[in-house]
């Protein structure tokens, strides 16, 4: 029998402005792992790069489309405002000291909810928080120029706000499984499975925000774990009978897929867990070379010409 929730935050997807600038912060400074290096199924000229633990496990990566042409986003209503990773309570000292040292601006969590982390943004303005948590399993990259007990745990939360909280909060409960777990002023958070690290989602309402812009350093969706092809089909048709329209199911190779909007205008995915980023590589070697998936083969040349060279890991 499959669950009436989805499992949690599968990945995060963001766009960025330079590529290379992207892998040195997040493979260079966060010493997370390229695990996948592929390009936009959709817009194969541009990259699709997938950054996590040693082996990529659900729930961990964070993706990024570099389109330089795009101007900055502008954040507000029906965007992601905040991603949040998981890292163990004892580092957040190192990674003061780490962000400081390669002049990265942090600054305390502010966290309606008590948390206690460090607030921080990427080159291209993505705002993160490394958000101190007990009981977190990840697979350390033993390559990483983090120290394993150090290294970033997986995606904790996503923070979202929206102008009028009860269609996103009604659409989260009845299609996606979610329950209110706390409330703190115009901060709502909303938890799925047991409600720990990686299966949090915070709302906040706020009337007065405006609408925000897609554009470099912003987000451009969040999605969430499925166990398998039923489990997706069954929460494909809740999201339909919850009145939203969703995409049929997309093979992105490594993963399934379906698409839909929230009502507070935040673009949702239901991603599968399987088959995974080893699919097609050695374990020991994810993310070194240039992957695509078998219907974008033939056109490899012309797909490599286009894009810009890489050095991975950086320097």
């Amino acid at each position: 029998m499959t669950p009436a929730s989805v499992l949690g935050i599968h990945h995060i997807t963001a766009i960025c402005g330079n590529p290379q600038v992207n892998v040195d912060f997040y493979a260079g400074i966060l010493g997370l792992r390229l695990v996948k290096r592929t390009v936009n199924q959709d817009d194969p000229y541009t990259y699709h790069l997938f950054y996590a633990d040693a082996v990529g496990t659900p729930g961990t990566d964070l993706t990024f489309f570099p389109w330089e042409h795009l101007p900055p986003g502008r954040i507000g209503s029906g965007m992601v405002v905040r991603i949040a990773f998981a890292v163990s309570p004892m580092s957040l000292p190192y990674w003061q000291e780490r962000l400081e040292r390669y002049n990265v601006p942090v600054q305390p969590l502010a966290s309606p909810f008590g948390e206690e982390g460090l607030c921080f943004s990427d080159p291209d303005g993505l705002a993160l928080s490394l958000v101190a948590v007990e009981h977190r399993q990840a697979v350390p990259w033993p390559e990483s120029p983090v120290p394993p007990d150090h290294q970033v745990r997986g995606l904790h939360s996503a923070s979202i706000v929206v102008s009028h909280l009860a269609p996103t909060a009604n659409f989260l409960q009845r299609a996606l499984g979610f329950a209110l777990q706390r409330r703190q002023g115009t901060w709502h958070r909303f938890a799925v499975m047991e409600g720990i690290s990686g299966q949090i989602l915070e709302v906040q309402e706020d009337p007065s925000v405006p609408p925000g812009e897609m554009g470099l350093g912003t987000v451009h969706h969040i999605a969430w774990r499925v166990a398998d092809e039923a489990h997706q089909l069954e929460m494909r048709q809740r999201v339909m009978a919850a009145g939203q329209r969703a995409t049929p199911v997309i093979d992105r190779f490594w993963f399934r897929s379906v698409y839909f909007w929230t009502p507070g205008g935040v673009l949702f995915e239901l991603a599968t867990d399987g088959p995974g980023f080893a699919v097609d590589e050695d374990p020991a070697h994810l993310g070194e070379r240039l992957v695509l998936p078998p219907w974008l083969e033939a056109r490899r040349a012309e797909i490599e010409a286009r894009l810009p060279a890489l050095t991975y890991p950086p320097r």
